[in-house]
Parts: C-alpha cells; structure tokens; sequence
C-alpha cells in the first residue's frame, strides 16, 4: 500500500539533494568517490518552502528565491521535523 503524502503551501520541507563536485562541502552526506577519485557524489539537504500545489506536484522556493517543480511522492523530498524547524530556521524562506 503506498501512503499519500500531501502538503499544503507554506509548509516547511527538506529535500535531498544530489550533487557531484571535486570537493564536497561541509554539509555533504554519503559522499562516495568516483571510480577513479577525481569526483565526489553526495547528498545536501536542502530547505524549501511549498509555495504551490498542483495536482501530483509542488512548487518550492528556496530561501534565494529560486523555485523548483517537484513530483510530491518523491522519496527524496519530506517534511521538516521539530528539531530542524528549531535549528535551521534561517536555512528556509521567509516571506
């Protein structure tokens, strides 16, 4: 059975991000080498705001303004528990 996952605008979300870069920053997890060493692949969490919601998916604005289209049901995409809304509260948008 697949739980439906819905948000509302203004909800506070984290998404996974993946990223590959030559040297991961300080946030980085699951860094994981290339096949050679000349790249890293890893994951960065990213703090949004729900702006929209539009069917199957969300429009997200991160805390520079920029937005993104998401697919709702997307596994790397979650809610922002009580400990990150406390501690990250500047990583997120605000009006």
């Amino acid at each position: 059975m697949i739980l439906q996952r819905t948000f509302q605008p203004g909800d506070w979300v984290v998404f996974r991000k993946i990223k590959r870069s030559t040297s991961p920053g300080p946030r980085a997890r699951h860094v994981s080498p290339s096949r050679f060493g000349e790249e890293y692949t890893y994951e960065v969490e990213k703090y949004w705001v729900v702006e929209e919601v539009q069917h199957d998916q969300l429009v997200v604005r991160t805390r520079r303004g920029k937005r993104h289209v998401l697919r709702s049901q997307d596994q790397r995409l979650r809610r922002a528990n009580l400990w990150e809304r406390l501690m990250y509260r500047d990583r997120f948008p605000t009006s």
